[in-house]
């Protein structure tokens, strides 16, 4: 650990993920710091996987420049790292008048965005998404929102990183600094890194790693979201993303087709203190249920799959925090809520634009290395077994043991938990979640993730 590094990124969620991808194709030695056992473990790894126009955002904000930013961006790239984009278009609903009072200025809120929308009446909704409840007052149609694979795309970010020479440190907790004589040391446990510039891209740390370097000027007040997951056989449900109209607070809730088949609703929006737990709560999900029943009326006749919830690193400012501190040698990365995934690029191109105005030159890459991450969605081709001896381990999710291996021994990446070996392959994440395949996966991944090295014997 002698080397110093251009950049340290704290935090390997999208945002920390996509951040370090930039600095590398920059030109920068780059480090990846993130204090769990693998990437996306924190707020990142549960979210509603939309691929965000910005269309209700606040003209002028930063938000709304990164959000659109880093649309643009996922577009331009995707198909070069593997990625999906399902094209869905998202349908905005006025279910009630006072909605249908709100269309005008939501709509004049998409034009200073620069949001194509179109107007829908009734008729129009009836025929676009037959499935809706008969009593709507009429809606917005904004054609490029669409939906994304949440876990691949970090990951493909993070591995095109360490590809081209970048590293990424995995359960490495940061804990205090020191910056003297331009440079920093970093400490974790007994482990220091030194790098001459700190990106903090913490996330629900953020405040907490932000006092490294200077009393923070924003807190992360965590605001939990709760979702349900409907079989895959409700899926057809909806052809686009059906949003309601928003409030102050939240988005409200969302009911959307997943990249993986299913059928969506939510989320909650419900402070708490708590930045390491996202309970799910049977009043919450039961009212959550309610609610796309009202939308959707066919949804009372389909299973539930899943529930689960996240959580969103809400400040007490409305707007992203992002800056750069000259005489730290610092870049502040805080705020980012529900929209980072979709802004994330953006980010990650103007965290590049105040590192080359304050702290360096940056010299990107001439010829850099696009690695290609595996499929999980349902749009693209999917490995099954086939005549060589493979085998499906997870039949819900038609996850075989070559796709599971794999993960588990990436040369570059490798799954570093259990968690991460679901959010590489879709095991243990189906109907049954995990009742039938639980025992091979943890007989599969115990040789290499150390909270499984006792849990089971070797794998056949």
């Amino acid at each position: 650990m002698d080397r110093v590094y251009d950049v340290a990124i704290v935090g390997a969620g999208i945002v920390g993920c996509a951040v370090f991808r930039e600095c590398v194709l920059a030109g920068l030695s780059s480090v990846l710091i993130e204090r769990a056992a693998d990437i996306l473990d924190g707020a990142s790894k549960a979210n509603s996987a939309i691929l965000h126009t910005g269309f209700d955002s606040k003209p002028g904000s930063l938000e709304r420049k990164l959000i659109q930013a880093g649309h643009h961006y996922y577009r331009r790239i995707h198909h070069k790292l593997g990625l999906s984009l399902l094209e869905t278009g998202a349908t905005l609903v006025a279910w009630t008048e006072a909605d249908r009072s709100q269309l005008d200025a939501i709509a004049a809120t998409a034009v200073a965005n620069g949001v194509p929308l179109d107007r829908l009446s009734p008729d129009d909704l009836r025929k676009r998404e037959p499935a809706l409840a008969d009593r709507t007052f009429g809606g917005l149609f904004v054609r490029d929102e669409s939906l994304i694979d949440p876990w691949s795309a970090p990951l493909a970010y993070a591995t095109q990183g360490c590809l081209n020479g970048g590293t990424v440190l995995r359960s490495t907790n940061i804990t205090s600094g020191i910056y003297r004589d331009g440079m920093w040391r970093l400490s974790a446990g007994q482990r220091a890194i030194h790098a001459r510039t700190v990106i903090n891209c913490a996330g629900l740390q953020g405040d907490i790693v932000e006092a490294i370097a200077r009393p923070s000027p924003f807190t992360i007040r965590p605001r939990k979201g709760e979702f349900i997951v409907y079989d895959k056989r409700a899926h057809d449900l909806v052809q686009s993303i059906i949003l309601p109209v928003p409030t102050p607070l939240t988005k409200g809730v969302v009911i959307t087709r997943t990249a993986f088949g299913n059928l969506l609703v939510g989320p909650t929006a419900e402070p708490q203190a708590d930045r390491e737990r996202a309970t799910v709560a049977q009043d919450n999900l039961r009212a959550l249920q309610i609610a796309g029943e009202r939308m959707i009326p066919k949804l009372a006749e389909q299973e539930i799959t899943a529930v689960y919830a996240g959580l969103r690193p809400a400040t007490d400012i409305s707007d992203y925090q992002i800056e750069a501190v000259p005489e730290e040698n610092w870049i502040t990365v805080g705020g980012i809520r529900s929209t980072g995934l979709t802004s994330a690029l953006g980010i990650a191109e103007y965290v590049i634009q105040l590192y080359a105005a304050h702290f360096g030159e940056v010299k990107p890459i001439v010829d850099p290395i696009w690695p290609t991450v595996p499929n999980l969605t349902q749009s693209l081709p999917r490995p099954e077994a086939d005549r060589h001896g493979d085998v499906i381990v997870c039949h819900c999710e038609a996850v075989t043991q070559k796709e599971i291996q794999a993960a588990l021994t990436d040369p570059v990446l490798a799954a570093g938990s259990i968690g991460g070996l679901k959010r590489r392959t879709r095991c243990m994440m189906g109907r049954c979640q995990g009742f039938y395949c639980t025992r091979r996966v943890v007989e599969l991944a115990a040789p290499y993730l150390p909270e499984l090295a006792h849990a089971a014997g070797p794998a056949a």
